[in-house]
């Protein structure tokens, strides 16, 4: 079982015993979204902290949507809960790279690409994929290379 899985499962046991509600649900639903991923992709063994950190990014992505489209349906409590979801998935990840970081993987990724311009996205994501998953906001990081390769 993945280290990050282990974490989880701990944790959830913790916010059991503290009767912490709001983090129980949150790594109710985190643990359920690893198992379903588990199902539809290992169905013989367990994920990979790699994978498990897939999971938490998309866990991640869909809290920012909706706590985005609560703020403008005018519903700042619920955009707030959603927020606090994300503190909680974001404890489970790498430390963050700082925005200098990011800038610097980004121009080495570019600099090694082997074709220039537009045409360059996917090779240069795909490198740094690898590199920055669950280390950087990816989406963040595909803004700075298509600036990057569309000057």
């Amino acid at each position: 079982m993945g280290e990050i899985k282990n974490r989880v499962l701990d944790d959830i046991k913790q916010a059991m015993r503290a009767k912490e509600t709001l983090t129980l649900t949150t790594l109710r639903t985190l643990h359920a979204a690893i198992k379903q991923k588990e199902i539809d992709e290992r169905p013989d063994g367990d994920l990979s902290d790699g994978d498990t950190l897939q999971v938490i990014n998309a866990m991640i992505k869909q809290r920012r949507e909706s706590a985005e489209q609560y703020l403008q349906g005018n519903r700042p409590e619920l955009a707030e809960k959603e927020e606090s979801e994300i503190s909680i998935y974001q404890n489970y990840l790498p430390e963050q790279l700082s925005e200098e970081e990011v800038n610097q993987a980004v121009e080495e990724a570019i600099s090694n690409a082997s074709s220039t311009g537009m045409q360059a996205m996917g090779e240069v994501m795909g490198a740094l994929r690898g590199k920055l998953l669950g280390r950087a906001d990816m989406g963040l990081v595909s803004r700075l290379v298509k600036g990057k390769l569309s000057a």
